[in-house]
């Protein structure tokens, strides 16, 4: 059954900046239907069910549950059927699912799954759906990347906490991820789909664990709801100026070198 609202589904939306933006936008207006795009179902439920316990009454839009393992394409595949059947459309893509691999293990094992998750999903998740993108009036298709991809401040100096931190293979993916949003953003623009590449900054997020978690806010990281406010503004169209613009857009205005 086709939705008069938009549609968007966020991937590993169960926590950090994934779960902060479907509350955000939930709570900005009733003309979302938002999809809680999380890998485990039962962790999705539980995620939906603090949702609404916890922000009943700010709640305007409506958030469900859609099950979607981005390194499965089985689960891709049926996530995409189930939109369809259930909209007909989706005009709002967040590629958000992300991770960072901090347990011991060869580098070979590490760059594979850093890239099974943070590029190879995206692409994949990104094809999948690209023909509901298609049917929408106004698509829209946002990759959560990081300025750690962006070759410019990694040779940069001056970016001195920043230009220390190793975290190569992470690094490596987000630019990665960065050129399938360049690509994405001339290869879809034919059919009116505004492609952008987000960076939502040093947030505080589960991304490294619950040790990482602890390291961040003791370095001074912001809330996630700051970037998922951000993201509100770049679905809502308010970014759209900087999304015409050649680089990754920035959570605090403007947009970064690739």
């Amino acid at each position: 059954m086709a939705s008069d609202k938009t549609v968007v589904l966020i991937t590993g939306a169960s926590s950090g900046i994934g779960l902060e933006s479907v509350i955000a936008l939930a709570q900005k207006s009733p003309d979302f239907d938002i999809l809680l795009g999380s890998r485990s179902v039962e962790k999705g439920k539980k995620t939906l069910d603090d949702i609404r316990s916890s922000h009943a009454s700010s709640l305007k839009g409506s958030i469900s549950l859609l099950s979607i393992d981005v390194t499965d394409q089985k689960s891709i595949v049926a996530a995409k059927e189930e939109v369809e059947t259930k909209f007909g459309r989706l005009d709002v893509l967040i590629n958000n699912a992300g991770i960072i691999v901090t347990r011991q293990t060869d580098t070979l094992t590490k760059l594979r799954e850093t890239f099974e998750t943070n590029v190879f999903g995206p692409a994949i998740v990104t094809e999948t759906f690209e023909p509901l993108l298609k049917k929408s009036s106004n698509p829209r298709l946002i990759y959560t990347s990081s300025d750690q991809g962006s070759i410019a401040h990694r040779l940069d100096p001056r970016y001195k906490t920043k230009y220390k931190i190793r975290g190569d293979y992470y690094r490596m993916s987000k630019s990665a991820l960065n050129m399938l949003a360049a690509c994405h953003k001339v290869d879809f623009a034919e059919w009116g789909c505004k492609v952008c590449a987000f960076n939502p900054g040093f947030c505080v997020t589960n991304l490294t664990g619950e040790a990482g978690r602890a390291m961040r806010i003791q370095n001074g990281a912001r809330d996630a709801r700051d970037a998922a406010d951000a993201l509100v503004e770049v679905v809502t169209g308010q970014r759209d100026a900087d999304i015409e613009k050649s680089g990754i857009v920035d959570l605090d205005g403007g947009v970064l070198p690739w």
